[in-house]
């Protein structure tokens, strides 16, 4: 049953049967005896009391089962860790959120009862299939930048006129009745009404991928149905996204009306051909997330800031050229990516209490097991950690409003580290309010 090294196999079943429903990720299918001895170890295990969570494989792969709503089982076989980095924890709390995030997913694209309430498995196998560009991207997890799948808190993007474009979108929402907007730029949220943030955070983090995925199909507008895994499963929305600039899109959530093309032809040009030249210096922004007016420290190497009250998050990566010679080379940009994610599980999991950051079913802390074990063995609550690795030198700091994971060189003293993160975390407070 062994996958290529870091690759990973999703598996779709009916909970009841096992009939397969659909397979996505590595190019190299397990065979269909496989697929039968993977649900049936889960049935036996249910039969004699137990639950089945998760195994481990001989080549340091992984097997993690997920029943959701006594309906779907999900199960996920990784080959292993992610370009040989991470433990078997790091890349267990990896997989059980990426179930999670799939079965959202689905709620999302067909609603709740489409799956709960299965009355021909051969239309559910088709109407799936509108799922899995959504399904591929949390899969493949290539989009540098963007953390949300694995965080629950939401990328965003810290313009540099946050007023005008606030402005913009809440009358742009209101004309279109609606009280649910958001400017998306470059794949992260730049602004959004009031209404939008209180979705819960893995809906917002689901949304912006759906409209990552519209985008990507190359569109100027949608009118695409959704529902809202945690507030309306079971009935749809409708979800408006035009394109104002390539790399920016806005979207409302709203009911029957307007339609698309009253509000493409009467709504997008009035509120928003005025901020042209405001929304182009929000697109000047990119990857690095925060306006120019924040300097970081030069020793910065990528970071992930989340603000635990708003679970809102930015995060950015900056290599630099401009090492003295004889300094160990620099991870790569995509490197320093995964590094981060790395570490951002490797301190949630061991040192900071993921529970008050993220939004964590009591299903999938359950599932955990003793994910929190080593946490529970501390008499208090740390706030801050670092880690030491050939690649570089890692650091986390943990305030009630925030947390912050820096990367820096490893010419950096292990001494200095605290000095930069919380340098760093002062200015991007300072300059933005964030």
């Amino acid at each position: 049953m062994m996958l290529q090294h870091g690759s990973t196999q999703l598996l779709c079943l009916t909970a009841s049967s096992g009939v397969p429903l659909f397979t996505r990720g590595a190019s190299k299918q397990l065979p269909f005896s496989v697929i039968g001895s993977l649900n049936g170890v889960h049935m036996f295990g249910g039969g004699q009391g137990v639950v089945l969570s998760s195994c481990e494989t001989e080549g340091g792969g992984k097997v993690v089962w997920r029943v959701f709503q006594d309906s779907v089982m999900l199960i996920i076989v990784s080959g292993g860790g992610q370009d040989g980095a991470g433990d078997i924890k790091e890349e267990e709390v990896r997989l059980q959120r990426l179930l999670e995030n799939v079965w959202s997913c689905m709620v999302l694209v067909l609603g709740q009862d489409e799956l709960t309430n299965v009355r021909n498995v051969e239309r559910l196998k088709r109407d799936l299939r509108s799922c899995f560009s959504l399904i591929d991207q949390l899969l493949e997890d290539r989009q540098q930048g963007v953390l949300g799948n694995l965080t629950h808190c939401v990328d965003s993007l810290l313009p540099p006129n946050p007023t005008l474009l606030q402005e913009a979108l809440d009358s742009f929402a209101q004309a279109a009745d609606s009280e649910f907007g958001c400017l998306i730029v470059h794949g992260r949220i730049a602004a959004a009404t009031e209404k939008w943030w209180r979705l819960a955070p893995q809906e917002v983090v689901l949304l912006s991928a759906l409209i990552r995925s519209l985008t990507a199909s190359g569109s100027a507008s949608c009118d695409y149905p959704v529902f809202l895994p945690h507030g309306s499963p079971t009935v749809a929305h409708r979800l408006l996204r035009f394109q104002l600039l390539p790399g920016a899109d806005v979207c409302v959530l709203c009911g029957p009306t307007p339609s698309l093309h009253s509000a493409e032809s009467g709504m997008v040009g009035r509120f928003w051909t005025p901020l042209v030249e405001t929304l182009r210096d929000c697109l000047a922004v990119g990857e690095h997330s925060l306006p120019k007016s924040v300097s970081l420290h030069p020793d910065v190497l990528a970071l992930l800031l989340i603000n635990r009250e708003t679970r809102r998050s930015v995060s950015c990566v900056r290599t630099s050229t401009n090492r003295p010679l004889g300094d160990p080379p620099l991870p790569s940009k995509a490197r320093c990516w995964e590094i981060l994610k790395l570490f951002y599980i490797f301190s949630t999991t061991r040192y900071f209490n993921q529970e008050e950051t993220l939004c964590v079913s009591p299903e999938e802390r359950a599932q955990r097991g003793n994910t929190e074990d080593f946490i529970c063995g501390f008499s208090h609550q740390p706030l801050q950690c670092y880690l030491v690795t050939e690649e570089c030198k890692s650091y986390g700091l943990q305030t009630p409003q925030h947390q912050l994971f820096v990367l820096a060189p490893l010419s950096v003293p292990t001494f200095a580290l605290r000095g930069v993160a919380t340098q760093t975390l002062s200015d991007i407070v300072a300059g933005t309010g964030f």
